[in-house]
């Protein structure tokens, strides 16, 4: 009895046996059966047919280079029995679709192992049809088979090279960078990659030219780790951790000598390298399960970084040339995203170092104001900015707190910071309105940018641009005159706890020109919290932003340092891209128990009563040992405003961490400070003033000016 496979297997042969019988002659040439039979044993392609149950029944002698037999070997077998380390349910999958559908399939690629090399992973392209008699009956399927593993490699090398190009070096944080190489390579690579660094890179420094040396692999550190499937022993070194390696080992040759080095097969015997226990205690190589290796440093721009380790474990095929150039191709691209990012840690490092040492370690001492502040700088994936902020004291117990923001980043804006912040020190001490401060602010920023432009070649970048919000606030009037070059307005929030923002005009940024700046002022309770920030705390200063600040500025029952902290917490992210600064200031009141007020006629009679009217103030404060000097302080003063000026003369004396005493009158004439002759009648007053007191001054108001003085106060008060 003849099976179905019988039948089919004869109806194939019968269909070979008529394969040349059935082709039209072609006019002046005669394919015959052995040219035919040439055509298909010569091709360069497998080919073979199998019947309706996918058993073999002919192939072509380039078949056998895939192992599995010879053709009559191959004879009535199954895929699955003539390669048994293939998937031959998939191919055989394919077969059944063609059998049933009748559509062909061209280009399937299928990856396995043959049996004429099994430690060895090749693909191939697969194309399938299906085959049938003149009724249209299926009788199997003939398929071609092609080795491409080569041009397989060559696209998984183009399109690993393109993976690394986007992955590799998206931050320019070191580390990271470094453990992108090494995520990349596995397992594309490797089944193990290490990449290691010297410290000196992580630091950002500049690698010392000429060639690592011995004892610079000391300074080795794990930058970078991935290993496939379950975590091998040899990953005992954390990230961060030293790494170390055993003099004259693989890695330390090709650290110092500059050059790759590649091992197709370990010496399963032969000592692991690390130095430091890191293999988990393994004796060889063996214990590991690491067959074959390669080492490639980093190297950039002519100098050494780092290394990368490669390891195969799990993977029976060892490295072999192809895998060699793929790795120094792919680390050397790395290698310079590594030393992209020691450049930008450097330049970052640096402009850090100058930004803090440009920025208030400790806030000055005063009583006007309690202090919080809070600076968030950016995080790696920015650069420093020129954020800055200042608390000032001034005279007549005041203070000045300062908010302000350079546009751009790193060292050029760090140092213009340093520049702005130095000029608005130097103002305030003119004691000038805030608007009058803005103005010659801008005016500095004019000359700077002209300056600049004109350099050759140029130096840092000007603060065109740059943000600045000036405010003064007096703890005896309680009255908060404050100013804007284009930065947003500070938030107030009262006892009570409700936060809004102040209504002030908003002059141009430094340096741009147009309107003039102007003024606003308030009054503010005691206990009011007025909060200055940068832009970066806003991100974008929208109207969901602002709103989300005052509900933060809201919150009660906080300390202010607990309170600064939660507002900026609430406001930036986790990784925030840009500098922020936030400065609260809870308001302080001096009552009348701390100064005192007299109106005094412009009669040269009144300066007796005056130097009395402060004896006895001092007294009631317990400040007797300041009388004698106070007298004759307040004495020149009076004399002087009477002799000099005009208009209505105003004595106010304060006690906060100096005794201040302040002469007010209606002339804008500011005294200065004379060297008299010997035979001179007058010309002395203001030297006396000087050295009876720390600190004198002159400051203008809408009325005229005030001249003030502060004395010490013994240091039991």
């Amino acid at each position: 009895m003849t099976t179905r496979s019988d039948s089919g297997l004869a109806e194939l042969e019968a269909w070979c046996e008529a394969m040349g019988a059935d082709l039209a002659p072609v006019p002046g040439r005669e394919l015959s059966r052995s040219v035919l039979e040439r055509l298909a044993t010569g091709s360069p392609a497998g080919i073979a047919l199998v019947d309706t149950d996918l058993r073999c029944v002919w192939s072509n002698s380039m078949m056998e280079q895939f192992g599995g037999g010879s053709a009559q070997q191959r004879r009535g077998r199954r895929l699955g029995e003539i390669q048994p380390d293939l998937d031959a349910d998939a191919v055989e999958a394919q077969m059944r679709q063609v059998l049933e559908t009748g559509v062909p399939v061209i280009g399937h690629e299928h990856t396995g192992r043959l049996a004429s090399a099994p430690g060895v992973k090749r693909v191939f392209s697969m194309s399938f049809a299906r085959l049938s008699d003149d009724a249209g009956r299926p009788l199997g399927v003939y398929y071609t088979v092609v080795d491409v593993t080569a041009r397989h490699r060559g696209r998984a090398r183009l399109a690993l090279l393109d993976r690394a190009g986007q992955y590799i070096g998206r931050t320019l944080d070191i580390m990271q960078t470094a453990q992108e190489l090494a995520d990349v390579a596995v397992p594309e690579i490797a089944d193990l990659v290490t990449v290691d660094l010297l410290d000196t890179v992580i630091r950002g420094d500049e690698p010392a030219p000429g060639k690592i040396t011995d004892a610079d692999t000391a300074g080795l550190r794990r930058c970078g780790l991935q290993w496939a499937g379950e975590r091998p022993a040899a990953t005992a070194v954390e990230i961060g951790a030293a790494a170390a390696y055993r003099p004259g080992s693989p890695p330390v040759r090709c650290l110092t000598g500059g050059f790759s080095w590649r091992e197709a097969r370990l010496d399963p015997l032969a000592r692991p390298w690390a130095a430091t226990g890191e293999e988990g205690g393994a004796e060889h190589f063996a214990d590991l399960g690491l067959h074959t290796a390669m080492v490639v440093p980093l190297r950039a721009r002519g100098v050494t970084l780092g290394m990368t380790v490669f390891f195969r474990r799990q993977r029976a095929e060892p490295f072999d040339d192809e895998d060699f150039r793929l790795a120094m191709e792919f680390v050397a691209r790395a290698a310079v995203c590594v030393d992209n990012a020691r450049r930008y840690t450097r330049e970052r490092e640096a402009a850090l170092v100058l930004q803090r040492s440009l920025l208030p370690h400790t806030l000055p001492e005063q009583r006007a104001v309690d202090i919080a502040s809070v600076y968030r700088p950016a995080d790696e994936l920015a650069d420093v900015g020129g954020d800055w902020f200042d608390v000032i004291p001034l005279s007549g117990a005041r203070v000045a707190l300062v908010v302000g923001d350079v546009l751009g980043h790193g060292i050029d804006a760090a140092a213009t910071m340093g520049r702005l912040r130095t000029a608005v020190q130097t103002l305030a001490d003119l004691d000038l309105s805030p608007e009058e401060l803005l103005a010659r602010l801008d005016d500095l920023v004019g000359k700077d940018t002209a300056e600049t432009r004109g350099s050759a070649p140029p130096r840092a970048a000007p603060a065109l641009g740059a943000t600045c919000l000036y405010l003064v606030y007096d703890p005896v009037s309680r009255r908060c005159t404050m100013a804007s070059a284009g930065h947003p307005p500070p938030a107030i929030t009262s006892p009570d706890g409700t936060a809004r923002f102040a209504e002030l005009p908003q002059g141009p940024a430094l340096g741009v020109g147009g309107m003039p700046f102007e003024s606003a002022e308030v009054v503010l309770e005691e206990g009011s919290v007025l909060a200055l920030y940068t832009n970066g705390l806003l991100d974008g200063a929208t109207q969901a932003q602002r709103d989300r600040l005052r509900r933060a500025l809201e919150e009660r029952g906080m300390p202010l340092d607990a309170l600064c902290r939660t507002v900026v917490d609430t406001m930036l992210p986790r990784r925030p891209v840009d500098d922020a600064a936030l400065l609260l200031a809870s308001t302080r009141c001096l009552g009348r128990e701390r100064s005192k007020s007299y109106d005094l006629p412009a009669d040269p009679s009144v300066v007796a009563r005056a130097r009395k009217m402060a004896a006895e103030q001092l007294g009631d404060w317990g400040l007797d040992d300041l009388v004698y000097p106070t007298e004759l302080v307040v004495s020149e003063l009076v004399t002087n405003a009477i002799k000099h000026a005009s208009g209505p003369i105003r004595l106010r004396v304060i006690r906060d961490l100096a005794l201040i005493c302040e002469v007010s009158d209606g002339c804008s004439t500011a005294p200065y400070l004379r060297h008299a002759r010997t035979t001179d009648e007058g010309g002395r007053g203001l030297f006396l003033i000087s050295q009876f007191t720390q600190r004198w001054g002159t400051r203008y108001t809408r009325e005229g000016k005030i001249i003030w003085t502060e004395q010490p106060l013994p240091e039991a008060d």
